[in-house]
């Protein structure tokens, strides 16, 4: 066990953590993690689980990634059982920034699950990183279950995590592409076009996906083809009147 001994300096630093301004809170975060001290870490992890403030959790988490990790991940492992949400979420967040590829065994299918959306999708950003060679498979296979979930933020995070997978993704999206949900349906060829092309923009890859989906995949294209000024006989005219019909519920 690492001794742990307060200083005065210690003291006022761990207060101004809980300080009313969160310029001060950032400082002290700072601070603490640019001492490297031991002594900080259970304040460190307890200020994590409330602190409101984006910019100074994130340096709580890189103060916390300073101290020796065998202090540190058993005490953050703790945090992954809290029932506070925000704790579980930054506590995952630390474990991507500590990089460490033996705690990926803590990365359960109830985090990658989790009802709240900031648990959940820190939790696949951190399952992506951490995953072993051989295994992502078996995440990607996880991970599409989620297809479909929660508003922009969320489904571009579950997408770059996809992404981050590599090719092992393209079986189980093509599969999902043809769920009978359509937000499931488009997420899942949104995905894909981020995959082959990653220079798409995920609003732009959504939206030739829901097309897609509302059209039909021979439909879509010969829409596509018009667009790009295309002479092939029939194909405006397909492109034409699907535009007239179920292209405006996109």
């Amino acid at each position: 066990m690492v001794p742990i001994n307060t200083t005065p300096q210690d003291t006022r630093v761990t207060n101004a953590l809980s300080a009313e301004d969160s310029s001060v809170r950032l400082q002290a975060a700072l601070a603490a993690g640019s001492s490297a001290d031991p002594a900080f870490l259970e304040t460190l992890v307890e200020r994590c689980a409330v602190e409101p403030d984006f910019f100074v959790r994130d340096m709580l988490s890189w103060a916390l990634t300073r101290l020796p990790p065998q202090i540190t991940l058993p005490r953050i492992r703790r945090e992954l059982d809290s029932e506070h949400n925000q704790a579980r979420s930054q506590a995952l967040h630390t474990l991507s920034k500590i990089g460490d590829k033996g705690t990926w065994a803590w990365i359960t299918r109830d985090m990658l699950r989790d009802p709240d959306d900031e648990v959940a999708r820190t939790a696949w950003r951190v399952a992506a990183a951490l995953v072993p060679e051989g295994e992502e498979k078996e995440l990607a296979g996880e991970l599409v279950l989620q297809l479909g979930r929660g508003d922009r933020g969320v489904q571009l995070s579950l997408s770059r995590a996809l992404v981050d997978l590599g090719a092992v993704i393209g079986p189980v999206l093509e599969k999902a592409a043809e769920s009978l949900d359509p937000a499931v349906a488009a997420h899942a060829r949104a995905t894909e076009l981020l995959r082959r092309n990653p220079e798409t923009g995920f609003d732009a890859a959504i939206e030739e996906a829901k097309r897609a989906v509302a059209l039909g995949p021979e439909r879509a294209a010969a829409a596509a083809a018009a667009a790009a000024g295309a002479e092939a006989p029939g194909t405006a005219e397909a492109a034409e009147t699907a535009g007239d019909g179920e292209a405006a519920d996109c």
